[in-house]
């Protein structure tokens, strides 16, 4: 894990070719940023896995730690950085099995108590949200930020907020102590994506 706080940007493939995703992306790995999530629900195994192994390339050109999201298989095959689990996906245990000393990050919604638990069980980081409405995510529970500060006081791992979050709106969860912030519309829809991770990077100085 990045010992500094900072952007922890995942990937939007939504409605968009894989050549403007890398395009995108790589703007975005050469604005610097801490970590990088492959994110895609949709696609095939094997499609998933080319471009997944495209995205690796310029992730390790930029010195930015790789992570795959949900497919711990994937992450093994191509030899990731990390595997982010989600409330539905592999156990912590059987993915530390399969990884090794990899990084291993873990969803945790508005639950404090199973981030407890997870990082008992080896999490490096955690994961909490949505804390505000999200285009990526729509239908997720809202998160009070005020959590932020009960999981700072109890967890000794890096905390991510995810859900929903803009310049505007980052700046009270960095007020919180967050370690990350992780955004996906609010980079990948913006109009200039290298200012927009300028301004939220901004938020940790």
């Amino acid at each position: 894990m990045p010992k500094s706080r900072g952007v922890y940007v995942i990937s939007d493939c939504r409605n968009r070719e894989a050549n403007d995703l890398l395009d995108v992306t790589g703007e975005i790995l050469d604005a610097g940023i801490s970590l990088f999530q492959f994110r895609d629900k949709n696609s095939e195994y094997e499609i998933k896995k080319l471009l997944a192994k495209k995205l690796q390339v310029l992730c390790k050109r930029y010195k930015t730690p790789f992570i795959i999201n949900d497919d711990v298989k994937l992450a093994k095959e191509i030899s990731a950085d990390g595997v982010h689990l989600g409330r539905h996906d592999m156990s912590i245990d059987k993915a530390r099995n399969i990884l090794g000393k990899k990084i291993i990050g873990v969803s945790c919604y508005n639950d404090l108590e199973h981030a407890i638990s997870v990082e008992r069980l080896g999490a490096d980081y955690v994961t909490f949200g949505s804390f505000f409405n999200s285009p990526s995510k729509p239908n997720a529970k809202k998160v009070e930020v005020e959590l932020l500060a009960k999981s700072k006081s109890r967890l000794k791992i890096p905390i991510v907020a995810i859900g929903g979050i803009t310049p505007e709106n980052g700046k009270q969860l960095v007020e919180s102590k967050v370690d990350f912030l992780a955004v996906i519309s609010g980079i990948y829809q913006s109009e200039n994506v290298r200012d927009s991770i300028k301004i939220y990077k901004k938020l940790f100085h």
